[in-house]
Formats: structure tokens, sequence, C-alpha cells
């Protein structure tokens, strides 16, 4: 069984939205954090956006304000809403769990691809 399922991504023009979304295992979703993640090509992965167990959430500078992330425990969803997207938006979008219990354990998606246009 794969622990997380991202899907959503496509190819949108720059301004418009996507919304990604991470199924995940009901015992995934007791991680100490979801997160969403992205790579652009040649460059490392990089934090996009998490949301703490107490519901702290935290987002990178490049998307404050025009991203959120959310999480539907009764459907074992995490989502990542993206408006006014940017062509430097263009990545991998992973979606990532960590802390998970009992062991602390850390789990990744396979990633899905958002490419944006100018």
């Amino acid at each position: 069984q794969v622990p997380l399922v991202e899907s959503g991504g496509g190819s949108v023009q720059a301004g418009g939205p996507l919304r990604l979304s991470c199924a995940a295992s009901e015992s995934i979703l007791r991680a100490n954090a979801m997160g969403w993640y992205r790579q652009a090509p040649g460059k490392q992965r990089e934090l996009v956006a998490s949301i703490i167990r107490g519901d702290s959430i935290n987002y990178a500078d490049p998307v404050k304000g025009r991203f959120t992330i959310s999480r539907d425990n009764a459907k074992n969803m995490v989502y990542l809403q993206m408006n006014s997207l940017k062509p430097e938006d263009t990545a991998v979008y992973y979606c990532k769990a960590e802390g998970v219990p009992p062991y602390g354990s850390h789990y990744w998606g396979i990633g899905t691809l958002v490419t944006v246009s100018s």
C-alpha cells in the first residue's frame, strides 16, 4: 500500500489556479506534520507549506498569500490550493508525512507535476 498519493497536477497558464490533493492512510495522517514540497528542474527540493498537529501552518515566502494548505481528516486528505500561479511555480510537487507514530517515520509521495506557462 502506497502511503501517500498526490493528484491534481497539470498544465495551467500564469495567473490561474490549481488544487493538489494528497490521499493518505489514516495511520499516516497521525503524523506530527504534513507538508507539501516541490522540486524544480536543476534545483533542490524545497518546502512549500506545512501543517503541524494543532493546526500550526507555515508557508515558504514565495507562496505566501497565494497558496493554502488544508487537511480533511474525515477524508484522509491534505490539499494545496494554489492561486495566481507563476511560471516559477513549475515543479514536481510532493506530499510528505513527518513523524509518523510509532517510530517517527517520514514518508514521501511519488509527486505530481505542475507546469505553469506564461
